[in-house]
């Protein structure tokens, strides 16, 4: 058990009833949670209970406010813990163990800056996104720094604030998360720190049930946003292509549905494909795009 505390950040967005399992599961951790601090973007109405819970502190911000980055950061300083974990709305903690297993990287290690948990396929989940999971979320734990970027490329900065652990001094250390970005302030954070010498470790035994059967639409607009926000960033991405990452989940995707004879499935991965690597290669010359289009390409209007 830990000595040192832990917070835990969420942001939410028009929060439902899983968003209350949430913090319930948090409240029964093994590692025990000190406090957890909402900031919620104001539309429609917020379940009148969490005002109430004890150890749960509730920020609201405006609409235009928010940002991936600077929101975090303002979670970050409202809390003095060693260790903060952020999470999404709907981020189901699997176990009573997330959260010793999700710090036991940091506290193994002080050149441990980030530990992110591993994400398990929701009960609804369709076939293609199951696959994903796995192939992004493995059985198998890992610690990543600079000496992997030959053969991982950008995957040693992968990282998912879903959920994840970052070590207070070190983040500090790194100037927080970036003020403005339209998405990844995750990874453009963990490849701050393996620059720096740090190292990102991936838990597999902390888990959360956590993944989305979204549209080639969303998609498109998904994948937009991060090759804008690659492409604010060429200190961070500049020199690593990730297009052979998704090239080669493609591929390990159709064989598995072409094994199981899943031919649709097939059809679809084609197409929700397609719309992802789309997305993405217009998002890379989105400033060569008038405003209105690049509105309609992404999924964060209020960004622009």
């Amino acid at each position: 058990m830990s000595k040192l505390r832990v917070d835990v950040v969420i942001l939410t967005y028009r929060p439902d009833e899983r968003f209350i399992e949430e913090l319930r599961r948090l409240k029964r951790q093994e590692e025990p949670v000190g406090w957890i601090y909402v900031i919620n973007t104001k539309s429609g109405t917020f379940p009148e209970e969490v005002e109430h819970m004890p150890g749960i502190s509730v920020v609201h911000i405006e609409p235009e406010d928010f940002d991936h980055g600077r929101t975090r950061d303002m979670g970050f300083a409202l809390s003095e813990a060693e260790i903060l974990v952020f999470m999404t709305q709907d981020a189901l903690p699997a176990d009573r163990k997330l959260i010793g297993e999700l710090t036991k990287p940091l506290l193994c290690s002080e050149k441990v800056g980030v530990s992110y948990a591993r994400q398990l396929p929701a009960k609804g989940c369709d076939e293609i996104e199951r696959f994903t999971r796995s192939f992004n979320y493995p059985k198998e734990s890992r610690l990543k720094s600079k000496s992997d970027l030959p053969v991982l490329g950008i995957k040693t900065y992968f990282c998912s604030d879903v959920c994840a652990a970052y070590q207070r001094s070190i983040y500090l250390e790194m100037g927080g998360f970036t003020k403005r970005t339209i998405f990844n302030e995750d990874m453009i954070m963990a490849a701050k720190m393996v620059k720096a010498g740090y190292q990102v470790a991936y838990a597999a035994q902390a888990r959360v049930i956590h993944s989305h059967n979204y549209s080639g639409r969303k998609q498109f607009q998904r994948n937009f946003d991060l090759a804008v926000s690659q492409a604010d960033h060429p200190e961070i991405f500049g020199g690593l292509r990730s297009e052979s990452e998704g090239i080669r989940l493609v591929k390990d995707t159709a064989r598995y549905l072409i094994r199981k004879r899943r031919w649709s499935l097939v059809l679809e991965l084609l197409y929700k494909s397609g719309c992802k690597y789309l997305g993405y290669k217009a998002g890379q010359n989105y400033r060569k795009m008038p405003l209105w289009v690049v509105k309609r390409c992404s999924a964060s209007a209020n960004y622009w």
